[in-house]
């Protein structure tokens, strides 16, 4: 897997989660909130499948 989640959208991925999921523990919004889980994994290991279908990236395009 190539990664297609670029710096900020990694981190408003990562930070929305944890907000979603912390929600979802104190009762304010129902258990979709756990769909937070989706958007940390996106985060931390960098690549949306979501992305290529669509034919987006977010990452700086790397010089080889």
């Amino acid at each position: 897997m190539k990664a297609n989640v670029g710096g900020i959208d990694r981190i408003a991925r990562i930070a929305l989660g944890i907000v979603l999921m912390a929600l979802t523990l104190m009762g304010t919004i129902g258990p979709w909130g756990w769909l937070g889980i989706v958007l940390v994994a996106t985060g931390v290991i960098r690549f949306c499948p979501l992305y290529p279908l669509l034919g987006l990236s977010t990452c700086p395009v790397q010089k080889q």
